[in-house]
């Protein structure tokens, strides 16, 4: 949750960032367990590209500078194709409804050929924002 290819650069998170990455694997390893319940060959992984940067990963990466990932409220999730990304997706909107817990972002994005899924979970003021971004 906190590699990066970055180099020469210090990626530690805080204490803070700490307990908002705990947060957000409770989240993916809920996405894990029911993808491979509905999908899965029992035991897939989730694959993350990118989780927890520091102000400095995330300039170096190119990222905005209010990004959920320098608090560690967000993972860029790797998908095979489109239909694992729509697939994801729902799942994350299906576990948010029935725990009546909401998510902040939920963010299809392409860019090329790549395909992730971004998302966000912070600790309050979450926005349910779903959108699609292709660049």
């Amino acid at each position: 949750m906190t590699r990066t290819r970055v180099q020469g650069v210090d990626n530690t998170p805080t204490d803070e960032a700490m307990g908002n990455l705990q947060r957000l694997c409770r989240w993916l390893e809920m996405l894990r367990a029911e993808w491979n319940c509905r999908y899965g060959e029992g035991d897939d992984p989730i694959i993350i590209n990118s989780a927890y940067r520091s102000a400095a990963v995330n300039k170096a990466v190119g990222g905005v500078a209010t990004s959920n990932h320098l608090t560690g409220c967000a993972a860029d999730i790797r998908v095979t194709g489109i239909e694992q990304l729509l697939r994801y997706a729902t799942i994350i909107m299906d576990i948010s409804d029935e725990a009546d817990e909401p998510f902040d972002e939920l963010i299809l994005e392409r860019q090329g050929h790549k395909m992730w899924l971004h998302f966000a979970v912070r600790p309050n003021g979450n926005r349910r924002k779903i959108s699609i971004c292709c660049k």
